[in-house]
């Protein structure tokens, strides 16, 4: 793996605020680390420790106060807005707790939409088999459980063929089996993609199917270790 590849997502202190005067909260403090390509980077904290606000920087969705991101090579820093809304459409893809879906349209269709923000989109009959779809492809989101809308979000950031997966707790709002099935569908397109996945948890548990794990607490990063002994998501326990 080149240099470039091995640090694929840099992030270099990396700060953060909200508000002014005494009222100012410092969210991010000095954030460094750096995921290789096609890792799968756990971000694990609790609330409060600045997991999200930093997921929502690497996505281009908000800016640093100093500090920069560098996406394979690329400062999101230096971009104007038009070249980050264009970055954003082609290489990265968003995955949240709450599945945002179009209500009336099929799972086949809500895949699609995220099709058209493509120039090298993933096939979606193969990409609805990959997600356990394929017989739900005509079905509106009303007529599915929380799972499988689940895996339609998912199959909607992932149909972009995104260099980036950002996952904001997908598991949340899912029972513990459910939950399971999830990680195991991310692990899964991880490893038949190849795409680099950056995901947002206070699962302690989730950590051990990662190959990266990002340890925040108060905004700094308080741990930065690759996992030599990973497990299988079907292997989880919490």
């Amino acid at each position: 793996m080149s240099e470039q590849e091995r640090k694929f997502l840099e992030v270099c202190d990396l700060r953060k605020g909200f508000g002014s005067g005494e009222s100012r909260q410092e969210v991010l403090r000095g954030m460094n680390f750096s995921v290789s390509k096609g890792e799968f980077c756990v971000l694990l904290g609790p609330s409060g420790s600045g997991k999200s606000t930093l997921l929502n920087i690497i996505g281009g969705i908000d800016g640093a106060d100093s500090g920069y991101i560098s996406i394979n090579g690329d400062k999101l820093e230096e971009m104007d807005e038009k070249t980050l809304t264009n970055y954003r459409r082609k290489h990265l893809g968003y995955v949240f707790q709450l599945y945002n879906l179009i209500p009336n349209l099929t799972v086949k269709e809500n895949i699609e939409v995220g099709a058209y923000l493509s120039d090298d989109p993933l096939d979606i009959d193969e990409l609805l088999t990959t997600l356990g779809l394929w017989d739900h492809r005509n079905k509106l989101p009303n007529q599915l459980s929380g799972g499988q809308q689940q895996r339609v979000s998912i199959g909607r950031a992932i149909v972009k063929n995104p260099d980036i997966l950002l996952c904001d707790e997908p598991t949340g709002a899912l029972d513990y089996n459910t939950s399971k099935e999830i990680l195991k569908l991310i692990e899964d397109v991880n490893a038949k993609y190849g795409n680099t996945i950056i995901m947002v948890t206070h699962n302690e548990a989730i950590k051990y199917m990662a190959d990266h794990v990002v340890k925040l607490r108060d905004g700094v990063v308080r741990h930065n270790d690759i996992n030599d002994n990973k497990i299988s998501a079907m292997e989880l326990d919490w």
